[in-house]
């Protein structure tokens, strides 16, 4: 049984099947204000990383993490795995009835402080660099406020990083003020060789630090 979610700040509506995991991003005090990440992965094989990324970032002081997923991600990864509230496009649907409900995209772009796509596969890429919101991920992109930090993480086929349309798209996003954490040359698990793999997880925590301690609101404990 894939972990469900407690209830989002201002959001009032459950669900008998909940099963909140670890630290929900609800239930933290609301003395001890805590930085908010929201983790969105997409059906890349790094994927994989998804799990050790988490757990990561959960050593950062001061940071509550929740993850946002594609159904194709979950192909790569056991959800069991993920340390933290995981919601994915069902949540999204059987939250919502009524125009009384609450539209989960809406409450998650409130809650959290900064968004990472890790990784961010080309299917999305071009999703997002369109302006395509079909799943809950790319509608919360949609609906993120510029104002806050977005971080991106590529991840593909060499072949596929290399296609002309693909630069184009990075750079869409660098547009819209989205900060590129560039991927890296290595062997990849297809057995091609090249640019495309996502970067290190060390690599992607420390981005997020330096993000955070620019961020005015947060300081490190």
């Amino acid at each position: 049984m894939e972990p469900r979610p407690g209830k989002l700040p201002e959001l009032e509506a459950t669900r008998p099947h909940m099963e909140p995991k670890a630290s929900c991003p609800t239930t933290a005090p609301l003395v001890e204000r805590k930085f908010h990440v929201l983790v969105g992965v997409t059906g890349s094989v790094a994927a994989l990383k998804s799990p050790l990324l988490v757990s990561k970032l959960l050593d950062i002081p001061g940071l509550e993490v929740a993850v946002v997923t594609t159904e194709r991600a979950k192909h790569f990864y056991s959800p069991q795995d993920i340390p933290v509230t995981l919601y994915s496009d069902a949540d999204e649907w059987e939250m919502w009835k009524s125009r009384s409900d609450p539209v989960l995209h809406i409450d998650l772009r409130r809650w959290a402080d900064l968004l990472l796509v890790a990784p961010l596969d080309a299917n999305t890429l071009g999703k997002v660099a369109s302006g395509i919101c079909d799943n809950l991920l790319t509608c919360v992109i949609r609906a993120w406020d510029r104002s806050k930090p977005l971080l991106f993480c590529p991840a593909m086929n060499t072949a596929m990083w290399e296609h002309p349309i693909t630069a184009q798209q990075v750079d869409q996003l660098k547009a819209f003020g989205y900060v590129e954490i560039p991927c890296v040359a290595k062997k990849l698990v297809c057995g091609d060789e090249g640019l495309g793999a996502m970067a290190e997880v060390g690599t992607i925590v420390d981005k997020v630090k330096e993000v955070l301690f620019q961020h005015s609101g947060f300081q490190q404990s």
